[in-house]
């Protein structure tokens, strides 16, 4: 008995923690049409499953908010996280580098940039503190425009009447820098806002209305293309440092396809996320070189907003201008 005893303790030893099921607390529907994210989690859970390993999806805020996730995958109660990355903003500020507008061509230039930097390790040096790690930064969806109630937008001048709900002061210097308004606002409220008119607009992909069944009262959308909207992919740092060797590097590689396969699902909806728009009956303006121009010129104020040190933002500004 003693010896049948060892020899499960050995093979359970053996086995690691990754024979466990992996939770994975997901920020949207499970959409792989519309939602970047899902895309990402649903290519990383296959390679898991491939692996041998268990997971288990747990759908949008049945865990919790923003703080709470964090607090479960810094205590080992969740594994993986799609998390806002101003969670990951609170704890490592640089991080914020992705949020100052126009900082990025397109998510190439943005892999470029975070390798160049080697943006990850630094990042997780300090992640480290809350038994947390950084797998990825995932793309919701195509970057960024303009998304309004009643007015279409081409110029910044279009957005004087305006007030915009804004995700922090950094945002709402932006609008002002503008010639509008902005007001923070928790996305829970957004599609009340948008109804009662408390806001008439925000910034985001151009999936968002439609994921979030919001097409019967948004009926505008500006390519403007002011930053990529990103997800931050986090992992429980106890339970990633706890597998085998060989789990690790099946979840090395399980990031890599999925990183691979949210690019690959990007190039395929940059033109069909606009048609999609316009099927459900929004008006897309779509921006020129020039147009697009204008809104960039006057979106210079938030590098010097205060959303991060002035050594960060030159930082990041030179690692942007190193690889383009």
């Amino acid at each position: 008995m003693q010896l049948k005893a060892l020899a499960l303790a050995t093979v359970m030893a053996f086995i690691g923690p990754a024979a466990a099921e992996v939770k994975i607390a997901l920020d949207t529907k499970p959409d792989l049409e519309t939602s970047g994210s899902y895309n990402w989690i649903h290519a990383f859970a296959n390679a898991l499953k491939e692996a041998g390993i268990e997971v288990r999806e747990m759908p949008r805020g049945s865990v919790g908010d923003e703080g709470e996730k964090l607090d479960q995958i810094s205590t080992g109660l969740l594994e993986v996280s799609l998390s806002d990355v101003r969670t990951v903003a609170s704890i490592e500020p640089f991080i914020y580098g992705v949020r100052l507008p126009y900082i990025f061509n397109d998510v190439a230039h943005m892999d470029r940039v975070l390798a160049e930097g080697d943006v990850f390790a630094s990042v997780n040096a300090a992640l480290a503190k809350q038994d947390a790690v950084l797998l990825a930064l995932v793309p919701l969806g195509p970057s960024s425009g303009i998304i309004t109630t009643d007015t279409a937008v081409r110029k910044p001048q279009d957005m004087g009447a305006l007030r915009m709900r804004a995700l922090d002061d950094a945002q709402i210097a932006m609008y002002e820098a503008w010639g509008t308004k902005g007001t923070i606002v928790p996305w829970s409220e957004v599609p009340a806002g948008l109804q009662t008119g408390v806001i008439d607009g925000y910034l985001n992909s151009p999936f968002v209305p439609i994921l979030f069944g919001q097409t019967d009262f948004v009926k505008h959308f500006s390519t403007a293309g002011v930053i990529i909207p990103l997800r931050a992919v986090l992992a429980s740092k106890q339970w990633y440092d706890g597998l085998s060797n060989t789990h690790r590097a099946a979840v090395d590689a399980a990031v890599i396809d999925a990183d691979a396969a949210v690019r690959d699902w990007l190039a395929e909806v940059s033109e069909s996320s606009l048609l999609a728009l316009e099927d459900a009956g929004v008006t897309v303006q779509r921006l020129t070189d020039e147009e697009r121009a204008a809104f960039r010129e006057h979106s210079v104020a938030v590098y010097n907003s205060g959303l991060l040190p002035q050594e960060d933002v030159a930082a990041w500004t030179a690692l942007s201008e190193r690889t383009r």
